[in-house]
């Protein structure tokens, strides 16, 4: 069996674009040529890669060769830097990170080798990553999934503590009467998105229901805290993103939650990986609780 290039750059391109279309634009060929790409890797191969939805989607067999890909390209590319061939090629590291992680910590860890690794950071819900290292969208990730993915190494990174938070002014008018399920029920939470559960954990523990408390969703980490500090409602925001002298006061001391951190990669021998995995400790160990 021999496995082309060509034909892992089209199943690559096809599963991170979503569509044959977008995966041809992409690659500056025809859809037909990415169409038959496909279809031979299928044949070399004897199993479907990628189910025909919309957007486009690996099977379990393709996932298996969107790692191969990747790793071929990354391995490739510090070879031919290795060898002086290419001396300004950046071999390429996709990494899923959370947004509170991205938003803090993250960037200032690894900061030192935007001029040897090209980053390519993917956003996501710390515990909704495991899905893009196994489709290949992603080599490492920031997770809360202590599990390991197939194929992949895990280890601690430390913890972020969140806490309930709102400005001074807002739980002056809402919890006047302090963290009571009344003022639970009444007050209205700022969340992330739909899959942040965080603060809907934190209703339910105080009996209520979380759907029938108003909810302003705003998808982006350092907003959603400018939210909170305007007054939109009460979320969980972690201490790493609460300033000295922020006009910012904790509603429930009981409602304090440290959500543990990991470190998940390909199990790959890679120079790039191994430089942006000892960085990624490196800040974890000076930002997040142990």
């Amino acid at each position: 069996m021999n496995l082309q290039p060509d034909q892992l750059d089209a199943l690559r391109a096809v599963v991170s674009e979503g569509s044959f279309e977008r995966a041809a634009r992409a690659l500056s060929v025809t859809q037909s040529a990415v169409s038959q790409r496909i279809k031979s890797l299928e044949t070399a191969v004897g199993a479907v890669l990628v189910t025909r939805t919309r957007p486009v989607a690996a099977t379990a067999t393709g996932e298996v060769l969107l790692q191969l890909g990747r790793e071929i390209d990354l391995l490739s590319r510090e070879a031919l830097v290795r060898i002086g061939a290419a001396e300004s090629i950046r071999p390429e590291v996709p990494i899923a990170v959370n947004a509170d992680s991205l938003a803090t910590w993250f960037l200032p860890a690894v900061a030192p080798l935007v001029e040897s690794v090209g980053l390519r950071v993917l956003r996501e819900d710390e515990g909704h990553t495991p899905a893009l290292l196994r489709d290949g969208s992603a080599m490492a990730a920031v997770t809360s999934d202590r599990e390991p993915v197939q194929g992949c190494s895990v280890e601690p990174l430390g913890a972020m503590r969140y806490r309930p938070r709102a400005s001074r002014f807002f739980a002056a008018r809402w919890f006047a009467e302090g963290a009571t399920p009344a003022s639970f029920a009444a007050a209205p939470v700022v969340a992330f998105d739909a899959k942040d559960d965080m603060q809907d954990a934190l209703l339910r523990a105080r009996g209520l229901d979380p759907s029938a408390v108003p909810h302003t969703f705003i998808p982006a980490s350092v907003d959603m805290a400018e939210a909170v500090r305007r007054g939109f409602g009460w979320a969980m925001l972690p201490d790493l993103q609460v300033a000295d002298g922020d006009d910012l006061v904790t509603i429930d001391d009981q409602g304090t939650r440290d959500v543990p951190l990991y470190w998940q990669q390909w199990r790959l021998r890679s120079t790039a990986l191994t430089a942006v995995a000892d960085a990624v400790r490196a800040g974890a160990a000076l930002a997040l609780r142990r």
